[in-house]
């Protein structure tokens, strides 16, 4: 045990030394929380809209002046000619265009099927799917605003009244949503490379040897370099943590105790991966060169943009090796929904497992001379 306090004390001193080591620590988990809980994200504002108005009455007004209070429109135009509104998309001056068909009006007194056409830029499908979705919100709103009106002269019975609540987020803030992942991303980026390079450094340097030669057991060795990066690792979660719950209002509903319990087992299964490929590696090159591919891949796939369950089937059976995809899922349930540690037992259990055996892997493949 004392050799492991010492290798520990070690390990700090050399953090210590570094410069550029010492302040990324800090500045990472500001940099990261500060810009990616804002770049990532799904909510899209100043959506470009030209009306195409061939009915010129006071209910296709009415309508647009809906669009123009919406915070997510933002109106590029206003004409009776569908040519020019498609050539506005072809220019990107535009990316939906509403065409509101002649006795519009008319259709809707008379209490026929109003329709109303929109034409989406739909290069990027995600885009146009959210645009689409935010017009038909609109127009269901314009449409509720009609209804009463009728129904109050007698036109049509009344309509069943849908009251619609969101749990855990009722808001529907999207900062919420991502603030926990992109704490994943931090500690698993700040882990995972660190740990790895910190031994690929010993190797460059020449000073593994001289451990080598030491009657250091390699388990030993394996633990000393892992729990300086675990403990510094859970001091950058709870750092961001602090950072989204009073920047972005992020709740934390749930047990603090139980999501760093996961944290630390998490942290000993991603700086295992890292010490792993450190010790098939020789340069530093090296490994940020498998890292990036890795980390990229666990990242993407890990839920934390899109649903693991709208995945391929072989996507979600390749998500069981993905550490992040766990704890991403874990961190959103603890801090967003309260849960505790019988909610998550699966994914404890699992990421425990995970632990184990990709730290024996690193002590086994570590190679050490006598």
């Amino acid at each position: 045990m004392k050799t492991i306090i010492y290798i520990v004390q070690k390990e700090f001193l050399q953090i210590s030394r570094n410069k550029f080591l010492s302040r990324a620590i800090i500045l990472i988990p500001i940099i990261q929380m500060l810009v990616l809980v804002y770049a990532a994200t799904f909510e899209m504002k100043n959506i470009k809209i030209c009306f195409v108005d061939q009915d010129k009455s006071t209910s296709s007004v009415s309508l647009i002046e809906k669009f123009s209070a919406s915070p997510f429109f933002k109106i590029e135009g206003l004409t009776d000619n569908i040519e020019e509104a498609k050539e506005k998309i072809a220019r990107n001056e535009a990316d939906v265009v509403c065409l509101i068909p002649p006795k519009f009006s008319h259709d809707l007194t008379t209490l026929k099927s109003a329709n109303i056409q929109i034409l989406l830029n739909s290069i990027n499908a995600s885009t146009a799917q959210l645009s689409l979705g935010y017009c038909n919100a609109v127009i269901m709103s314009f449409s509720g605003e009609i209804i009463p009106h009728q129904v109050m002269v007698g036109n049509i019975p009344p309509s069943i009244a849908v009251r619609t609540r969101h749990w855990y987020n009722p808001d529907l803030n999207y900062k919420i949503y991502m603030a926990p992942g992109i704490l994943v991303i931090l500690v698993t980026v700040i882990g995972w490379l660190m740990a790895g390079m910190n031994l690929v450094s010993e190797k460059e340097t020449g000073t593994i040897e001289q451990l080598n030669v030491t009657p250091i057991k390699k388990y030993e060795f394996i633990l000393g370099k892992l729990i300086p990066f675990l403990i510094i690792g859970l001091i950058d979660l709870a750092f961001g943590m602090a950072i989204a719950h009073f920047l972005f209002k992020m709740p934390i509903e749930g047990s603090l105790l139980t999501l760093f319990v996961f944290a630390a087992i998490y942290l000993v299964a991603v700086l295992g991966i890292g010490l792993l490929i450190s010790t098939v590696s020789n340069t530093q090159q090296q490994v940020l060169f498998v890292s990036f591919f890795f980390v990229m891949v666990f990242i993407l796939m890990s839920g934390l943009f899109t649903a693991v369950e709208n995945m391929p089937g072989w996507g979600q059976k390749l998500d069981l090796i993905n550490p992040a995809a766990y704890f991403i899922r874990v961190i959103r349930m603890v801090l967003l929904k309260g849960s505790g540690f019988a909610d998550i037992s699966k994914e404890l259990i699992s990421i425990s497992v995970y632990a184990v055996i990709i730290n024996a892997l690193a002590i086994w493949r570590y190679r050490k001379t006598v």
